[in-house]
């Protein structure tokens, strides 16, 4: 284990969880779920809700291969290190992947905190989530 991953786990902002596959098909269901909510959302120009459900799939990707290889996060800023570090690093993920992610969950934040959202958003955020579920279950079915 790396420096980085050793000093997330001492903080406490990830933790050792028993891998389960059945944790790891939970959050691919509820990531395809938030994606087709998304995706009905934008349909139905609720441009806040399609942001905000389409970084909750990348979140629920990012969680399935956080729980593949034995952790369980803190925070969604610590999931991302986290994903970084295990599957960036290890070259198995492209870094731009962890660079839509984080894009995604500042588009989600801003819709939510901020009331900044629109059509194109949405559209931007939706298209990432597709994106990036695509890559988890690549990464899924190639370990």
């Amino acid at each position: 284990m790396n420096e980085k991953l050793n000093e997330l786990i001492r903080k406490r902002k990830i933790v050792k969880n028993d891998f389960t596959t059945k944790l790891v098909s939970n959050e691919l269901k509820e990531a395809e779920y938030d994606l087709k909510r998304a995706k009905n959302s934008l349909k139905e120009k609720d441009f806040k809700w399609s942001i905000v459900k389409a970084y909750y799939s990348m979140f629920h990707s990012a969680r399935a291969l956080l729980f593949s290889k034995g952790f369980r996060e803190k925070s969604h800023r610590a999931l991302i290190e986290a994903l970084f570090e295990l599957f960036v690093k290890t070259d198995v993920m492209e870094e731009k992947f962890i660079s839509i992610l984080i894009e995604t969950m500042e588009m989600r934040e801003a819709a939510d905190y901020r009331y900044v959202y629109s059509e194109i958003i949405a559209e931007e955020a939706v298209k990432n989530a597709k994106i990036f579920l695509k890559k988890v279950k690549e990464i899924l079915t190639t370990e």
